[in-house]
């Protein structure tokens, strides 16, 4: 998530990441080569589901789609608008899912987003516009290349790297099987589910409940609650989680990719906290997300469900590294993401003094 350090654990966590709060100072935001480039403005924040007869997802496709391009030499400039967040700061997957939507606007509409790779810098103020400066890297026969720089007024957010794929393209093939034997997602209890008792008591219970735009079920035991204490003896942070979009959503492939890269970053720190025998309501706990990258390998259809295996190979110096495999429902692997986030623990600081 976009948010720099998260406040002091409450009664129910998100369990979302952070943006680095590494940076204290930012570049400025890149100058406007002529006035007609949009510049960002203050804006509300859009409360997804909010609107008469509209969903969560509904919302959140309508913020992704932002704002209108303005070309300038090898630079497309576009501005959105974020959502809100409990954090009051711009959630991370938004930006990140922006991103590659902004990029998306300057390729052939037959070349897919194949990878993305972003950096944090600072903390997003969720009452400003965004704006996102699309570099032109690189157009090949087969791959594009762009970069992007998203700012508001005070500097920079997140860079990222984009690249797109002519579609169809064929090679060498292989990938790892789905685990076996994973429980049905519908025997199994919704995040909303198990937030909904703790919804007038905890913001970030409430967002899961009202307006989460994805229906996420666990298979392995959440660490949203309470520490996952036979995985941390095993030292294991693996774990297992169904999400699709909690509604429909009709709209071009580049948006299903976009919203994968959204929804993920709800559970990509998990594995951290877990084989940490932590939880997101370890009292004193902050946590911000560093980097963020993945990559497609197929076609998503965000209406169904998907499997994230995940796990964490290394924490150290305060830094965990978090990976997930993504399958849809038959099996198939169709994107591979991997996080680095930052976590501390005030017991775990003092013990080091």
């Amino acid at each position: 998530m976009s948010c720099a350090e998260n406040d002091k654990a409450t009664a129910i966590p998100q369990s979302t990441s952070a943006q680095s709060p590494s940076a204290t100072s930012a570049a400025a935001a890149p100058a406007a080569p002529t006035s007609d480039l949009p510049a960002p403005t203050k804006s509300s924040p859009v409360v997804l589901g909010q609107a008469d007869g509209e969903s969560p997802v509904d919302s959140i496709v309508k913020v992704l789609q932002l704002d209108t391009p303005v070309a300038s030499k090898d630079h497309t400039y576009v501005t959105g608008r974020s959502i809100s967040f409990p954090t009051r700061r711009i959630y991370g997957g938004q930006i990140i899912a922006q991103s590659v939507m902004a990029a998306s606007k300057t390729v052939e509409a037959d070349r897919m987003p194949n990878s993305v790779h972003g950096y944090f810098i600072t903390a997003g103020d969720i009452s400003q516009d965004v704006l996102f400066d699309v570099e032109n890297l690189r157009d090949g026969r087969s791959f594009s290349a762009r970069r992007v720089n998203v700012t508001q007024r005070d500097g920079a957010i997140l860079t990222a790297i984009a690249s797109f794929q002519k579609h169809g393209q064929s090679g060498v093939e292989f990938a790892d099987p789905m685990p076996q034997d994973v429980p049905d997602p519908e025997s199994l209890a919704s995040a909303r589910d198990l937030m909904a008792p703790f919804a007038d008591k905890s913001s970030f219970a409430d967002y899961y409940v009202h307006q989460s735009p994805f229906d996420i079920r666990h298979v392995t035991r959440t660490v949203m609650l309470s520490p996952d204490v036979k995985s941390a003896e095993r030292d294991s942070g693996r774990q297992m989680v169904w999400m699709k979009a909690n509604g429909h959503v009709d709209a071009p492939q580049v948006m299903h990719r976009a919203l994968l890269a959204l929804g993920c970053d709800q559970i990509m720190m998990e594995p951290v906290i877990r084989r940490a025998g932590l939880s997101f309501i370890t009292p004193g706990m902050s946590y911000a997300s560093i980097d963020h990258s993945m990559w497609w390998y197929a076609d998503i259809n965000i209406n169904e469900w998907h499997l994230y295996v995940q796990d964490t190979p290394v924490a150290a110096h305060g830094r965990g590294l978090a990976t997930a495999k993504v399958y849809t429902r038959s099996g198939q692997l169709v994107a591979v993401m991997a996080q680095e986030a930052l976590v501390r623990v005030p017991r775990m600081e003092g013990a080091e003094k």
